[in-house]
């Protein structure tokens, strides 16, 4: 590639939309209450035009027909004409163009280009969702960075009493040798010895990361040392510090500025737990002990009481009927679990495996929470498209209103990874111009952008080519990339990090990403965080990076546009208020000068200037007055990346 300049790259589109007068052709998501003006370009033997809308819920197919301006045709939809009573819902549609000759379809096709054609499809080639905006956004969070902490590994401060059975291993340096033995792992009772006093002690260091809110993985009493098997979800774990830890916590945290949301696993239960008590250990009459448990109405028994459902088939975690009246009430009733801890002062959820849980359990527990904090957020665990992900057959509404505030964004992590190692740059563009067309940018904004949880192998892992495949399981706790595969997966890292902290969204650290920790998946991605041996110039470079991010507001709410990729270089822009950033990434060897029509600002070295130079394998965020022109070059043309 010789280069490209800012407009030269813009792709000519022939559908446009605008909304109170502004261009919003990237958008697909309208609140119900707007008015959008539909615009199409359409060739010279056009005698008139139609945009065919279908419901993805009932099939119901509305016409709207374009009005002529020139040589254009378009008509304003209000999107209650779309919706009718309903205030919300999933759209397809296209353009069916009359001519002499017959008439045309509008398609448009995966690889974003638009263009005229027949077609057989049924419905719509292009996405429509209407939604109903919350009265407060929590706006607080945009602009923030969340930090995933996995409280066992990741700082011990306090003495806690320690559980029957568990192993426990403060030393980081041992903690791998044991975790090579498998049935360690499979019973969960491999513990580091985190808490959280642990937590608390660390916040300063937190702070230094320009964290706003702290995600805590599950804290609710249970016997391992993952806590999605809950046991008992009125307590928190004695081995963590118990309740008063939490509020010191709570309290430490709210004194630096930083929000706390829990992880909830509502969906199901540890099998030795107060409401199942498969194993006898608590004196309550458990869901398996008699079918007169209170608590029986909660599980589905194929055959009482051998056989039950579970999550994903494993016995240890029974599911739980969330449609059932009494849990229901347990967790959102006046004195349920989800009101009590948001009571207590966190400011929101993360909803484990939200895509089992139904929609009217979700809008149930959004209006709990938000009756008790309107301005806390309810993040669901949902790994595809949160518009179009279908569940149990079901398409779920999670975008629509009164259900999730946001969701982990698992397809920005997997774009990024597919384009840093393989340079796959149609993947990329494709997936990311899909999610922030699709979702409402309130939803976009609120994203928790990833690269790494405790679900996946560490980012550092995932960009150093190398095979787990080849690796038998005991290898897998102990190894280490090589310096010259760990250099290479150092330099990507700073690339995935330049995309994350830039995107639309909040992003999410995982404890230790910034240290350097490496690790495969569950449970090897679950190291103890390496205090004392951090790599620094990794932590150096989260530091000055999230700096450089908290500190531009264009990050926080501004819009995005994708301006121009290759296997090699990416290029895209943030826009607010007739400002914005300009960012490119360059993954190849080439090296590229940027050239601008006015002095523009380095926001990560802070260097001002109109031409910067653009390393191989490194980034530039540039900020610029809006309308500004551009142009990227080629200097020095070496070899291609592999």
């Amino acid at each position: 590639m010789a280069g490209f300049s800012r407009f030269g790259a813009a792709c000519k589109r022939l559908e446009e939309k605008y909304l109170n007068g502004t261009c919003v052709t990237e958008r697909s998501a309208f609140e119900f209450r707007d008015s959008v003006e539909f615009v199409i370009t359409v060739p010279d033997t056009t005698i008139g035009a139609v945009m065919e809308v279908v419901s993805d819920d009932t099939g119901e197919v509305k016409r709207f027909p374009l009005g002529r301006h020139g040589e254009r045709f378009s008509v304003v939809i209000p999107m209650t004409a779309i919706c009718d009573g309903e205030g919300h819902g999933l759209y397809y549609y296209k353009y069916r163009i009359f001519t002499d000759m017959g008439y045309f379809d509008f398609l448009h096709r995966d690889d974003f280009s638009q263009c005229w054609g027949a077609s057989s499809s049924k419905r719509g080639d292009f996405q429509l969702l209407v939604y109903q905006k919350r009265d407060k956004l929590p706006t607080w969070l945009y602009g923030g960075i969340f930090y995933q902490v996995f409280p066992d590994r990741f700082f011990s401060a306090g003495k806690n009493p320690v559980k029957e059975n568990a192993i426990l291993c403060k030393d980081a340096e041992k903690f791998p040798d044991l975790m090579r033995v498998k049935t360690n792992n499979d019973k969960n009772n491999l513990f580091y010895g985190g808490d959280l006093q642990g937590v608390a002690a660390k916040l300063d260091y937190l702070a230094s990361l320009g964290v706003s809110c702290l995600y805590l993985n599950p804290i609710f009493e249970s016997n391992s040392n993952h806590k999605y098997n809950t046991a008992d979800y009125s307590r928190i774990d004695e081995m963590l510090g118990g309740e008063e830890a939490f509020k010191t916590l709570l309290a430490e945290a709210k004194k630096r500025g930083m929000a706390v949301i829990l992880d909830g696993v509502f969906n199901h239960t540890g099998s030795d737990s107060i409401y199942f008590n498969k194993n006898g250990n608590y004196p309550c009459v458990g869901a398996m002990q008699s079918e007169k448990s209170r608590y029986s109405k909660w599980f589905t028994f194929f055959h009482y009481p051998d056989s039950y459902e579970s999550w994903w088939g494993i016995d240890t975690l029974p599911r739980v009927r969330s449609d059932e009246a009494s849990y229901r009430e347990f967790l959102f009733g006046e004195r349920g679990i989800v009101r009590k801890y948001t009571r207590m002062g966190i400011d929101g959820w993360r909803l484990d495996v939200a895509d089992e849980l139904s929609d009217a359990f979700l809008s149930e527990l959004s209006a709990a929470v938000l009756e008790e904090n309107p301005h806390a957020v309810v993040i669901g665990e949902v790994w595809e498209d949160a518009t179009t992900k279908v569940s149990y057959g079901i398409r779920k509404k999670y975008f629509h209103g009164g259900e999730l505030d946001a969701v982990m964004n698992y397809p920005m992590q997997k774009a990024i990874i597919k384009y840093l190692t393989n340079g796959d740059h149609r993947y990329f563009a494709r997936t990311l111009e899909s999610i922030y067309g699709n979702y409402p940018p309130e939803m976009a904004n609120a994203l928790m952008n990833l690269l790494g949880t405790h679900d996946t192998e560490r980012i550092l892992t995932m960009l150093g080519d190398t095979e787990v495949a080849k690796l038998p399981y005991e290898k897998r706790a102990g190894y280490r990339m090589p310096p010259a595969a760990r250099a290479k997966a150092v330099k990507r890292l700073r690339l995935a990090v330049a995309i994350q902290m830039s995107i639309p969204g909040v992003p999410s650290i995982y404890y230790g990403d910034e240290a350097g920790l490496e690790g495969y998946k569950d449970p090897f991605c679950r190291l103890p965080y390496p205090w004392g041996k951090e790599d620094t110039a990794i932590l150096d470079f989260y530091r000055a990076i999230t700096k450089a991010r908290r500190e531009e507001k264009i990050f926080a709410d501004g819009t995005v546009s994708f301006v121009y990729a290759d296997a090699d270089i990416l290029c895209y822009e943030r826009r607010r208020r007739g400002e914005m950033v300009v960012v490119l990434i360059n993954r190849g060897h080439d090296i590229y000068e940027f050239h601008a029509d006015c002095k523009g600002k380095d926001l990560v070295s802070g260097a001002e200037s109109r031409e910067f130079m653009l390393g191989a394998e490194s980034f530039i965020w540039i900020k610029l007055p809006d309308g500004v022109d551009y142009n990227v070059f080629v200097t020095i043309q070496k070899n291609k990346i592999k």
